[in-house]
């Protein structure tokens, strides 16, 4: 069996994301998730109780299996993947997206991954499993 091309506790490229009002209503859009929350300020602040409009939690999913497909480069797939939000995101935060190996073995590599504020508080974590293309 060749060598795994990754190694128990190396790290993804860090990431920043910063949503605008307009991705977040295409993505929304494009989903067909009607709730008003993250395209409608004055609902989201005088209905839901909300400062700011919400950026999605699926969003945030999607931003952290971007930078697991862009760690890959193309010389693996994703298999398995799930997050779990743990902190409201707002339009104006700056999330960081952070990743590390946790576990190779012949099949692949599974990555623990995070999204954090600015203020360093998690908003979304997850794991994935990656399958690695065979070298010739």
């Amino acid at each position: 069996m060749p060598r795994l091309p990754v190694a128990v506790g190396d790290t993804l490229e860090t990431r920043r994301f910063e949503a605008d009002s307009v991705q977040l209503f295409l993505y929304n859009a494009a989903i067909w998730n009607p709730h008003r929350i993250h395209y409608d300020l004055p609902y989201t602040q005088q209905a839901e109780g909300h400062p700011q409009l919400l950026i999605d939690g699926p969003l945030q999913g999607d931003w952290l299996t971007q930078m697991v497909e862009e760690w890959l480069d193309g010389h693996g797939v994703l298999t398995a993947f799930a997050y779990s939000n743990r902190l409201a995101a707002y339009l104006g935060d700056v999330l960081t997206g952070a990743g590390q190996v946790t576990e190779c073995d012949e099949q692949g590599a599974t990555l623990s991954l995070t999204l954090n504020n600015q203020n360093d508080k998690t908003t979304t974590v997850a794991t994935a499993r990656v399958r690695f293309q065979a070298r010739a």
